[in-house]
């Protein structure tokens, strides 16, 4: 398959004081373009060619640096867009999402706190995520563009701890960005949606 950029799927201002235009404009039409730009170039001639994203994210990896490291991204951050939307965040979840959460992680508090902790403790760059693993919801933190479809796991949410994420609206106050992105800008419709396929 060839990578392509996805539109936002809201305007570039849509998200408020948690993320601004500036932030969506830089990481959106600069760092996921590199992104789609740099993976077309690795695939070509690999093994992978004209195979899904997924199937290239689970077959390069420990294999091509250069194909992983961009279609791992590429897949990151399609769903990044998308795992965020105006007005999002509270505690007012899917109930059967929330059923799973109580159950697996000790209810939302638990769940919000952990998910946090992930992200404040990834040292460097990378991403901390909601995944679901044999049947069973966890929170997990990988390094730069490495997701939990490489360990046998889901993710049904995720957010990006990279620098570029944030540095323009919070500067180092990574663990205000993450408590914005979960109190005010996740679309907890859209991680349902992952959830009832995982």
């Amino acid at each position: 398959m060839t990578f392509t950029l996805p539109p936002l799927p809201y305007a570039y201002d849509a998200l408020g004081q948690y993320m601004s235009k500036e932030t969506l404009e830089y990481h959106h039409d600069k760092h996921h373009q590199a992104y789609v730009t740099n993976g077309n170039n690795a695939l070509k001639g690999t093994e992978w060619e004209g195979k899904s994203l997924e199937e290239i994210v689970k077959g390069s990896f420990g294999k091509n640096p250069a194909v992983f490291n961009n279609a791992g991204q590429h897949y990151n951050h399609i769903h990044f867009w998308s795992w965020m939307k105006p007005n999002g965040g509270g505690t007012k979840l899917p109930g059967k999402l929330e059923k799973k959460i109580n159950e697996d992680l000790g209810g939302f508090d638990k769940f919000k706190a952990d998910f946090q902790a992930a992200g404040v403790g990834q040292f460097g760059s990378g991403w901390c995520w909601l995944q679901v693993k044999n049947g069973k919801l966890e929170i997990s933190k990988t390094p730069n563009g490495e997701n939990p479809l490489v360990h046998g796991a889901t993710p049904i949410l995720g957010c990006d701890v990279w620098e570029h994420s944030y540095y323009i609206d919070y500067r180092n106050r990574r663990p205000d960005y993450l408590k914005a992105f979960v109190e005010n800008l996740v679309n907890w419709e859209y991680v349902e949606s992952l959830f009832d396929k995982a």
